[in-house]
């Protein structure tokens, strides 16, 4: 078989998978609604989340996995396109076999059948796996740690974040409804958000990434130098590919690209779940569009709120590059 006629096999699988996973979501339908958080250990979770974390917790992982973890809306998806990449050498078709919900499943998410949720998509497949999780550190399943998985952590700065998951609230009718901007900045700093507080989730893996071998990454850093943080998870992962791969990993991964690809950029999503009239999943990408967003005297509030609770962290974030 020619390499034009695989990559038009490739293109005719995807196509099917992104089809079907449409059509389920449709489906769904009125079952898909914005759902109440509920609290696990003090942490607010979408409820059919909540409610089924304890099979969550029971999940085992193989010692091969690869865990990226995130706070919403801090890289999440541009973490795992890398890793894909890089364990498949920088073959763009074969990261185009699907949607990334499928290539790395998102571990606790819950939907109504007949979506299947992570847990489903991930007994489906063979290690090693990238999964995909937004759970703080406390609540990750332990099979994660007694396996010593490689987990890689991405971190971005508090302001941009708020203002990323601002707009992904809007969009996104699974998620509580986002309200004014003025009130949804005071929930992001009381940690009334989904996946709970900001301020002790990237504290929580900052701490603990030494004794259980995290790799911390920061947003800022992979926008400043991609090739030097895809190269720096290269290594994390005992991977060895060459500086043309790197390059072209780093090519396939910007956001202008991601934004345009169909497998990234959440358009396999219909409308009754993410309304992309409303905010593009991928939005801006940027680094400072914070500044558009505060006024003076929110921006003063914010500050305080942020030197109180983040004292003595001294977790090195960049508001600007």
């Amino acid at each position: 078989m020619t390499v034009l006629a695989k990559e038009e096999v490739s293109s005719r699988i995807a196509m099917e998978k992104t089809l079907k996973y449409s059509q389920t979501v449709e489906k769904a339908g009125n079952l898909l609604f914005r759902f109440p958080l509920k609290k696990v250990r003090g942490i607010p979770l979408r409820e059919p989340i909540a409610q089924n974390i304890e099979s969550v917790w029971a999940f085992c992982p193989d010692p091969t996995d690869i865990l990226i973890a995130t706070y919403p809306k801090a890289g999440t998806t541009w973490a795992q396109e890398i890793v894909d990449l890089l364990l498949h050498n920088g073959d763009k078709e074969a990261c185009k076999r699907g949607p990334i919900v499928l290539r790395s499943p998102f571990l606790e998410i819950f939907y109504p059948p007949p979506m299947l949720s992570g847990l489903d998509l991930l007994y489906q497949m063979s290690p090693p796996r990238i999964i995909k999780t937004h759970l703080a550190i406390q609540l990750i399943p332990e099979g994660f740690w007694e396996k010593k998985c490689k987990v890689i952590y991405v971190a971005r700065n508090a302001k941009d974040n708020l203002v990323s998951y601002y707009h992904f609230d809007r969009m996104t009718l699974t998620q509580p409804e986002p309200g004014s901007w003025e009130n949804y900045i005071q929930k992001f700093m009381n940690g009334d958000l989904g996946w709970g507080s900001w301020y002790d989730h990237v504290k929580g893996y900052w701490k603990e990434r030494e004794k259980r071998n995290i790799l911390y990454l920061f947003y800022e850093d992979l926008k400043e130098n991609p090739q030097r943080e895809v190269e720096r998870i290269m290594q994390y992962l005992d991977l060895s590919v060459s500086d043309e791969v790197i390059a072209r990993i780093v090519e396939l991964t910007s956001f202008e690209v991601m934004k345009e690809n169909p497998m990234t950029n959440y358009s396999f999503n219909p409308k009754n779940m993410f309304d992309q009239s409303i905010s593009a999943f991928m939005r801006k990408g940027e680094v400072g569009d914070w500044v558009n967003h505060f006024s003076a005297s929110q921006l003063k509030i914010f500050d305080e709120n942020y030197e109180q609770q983040m004292e003595m962290a001294n977790i090195p974030f960049r508001s600007n590059l």
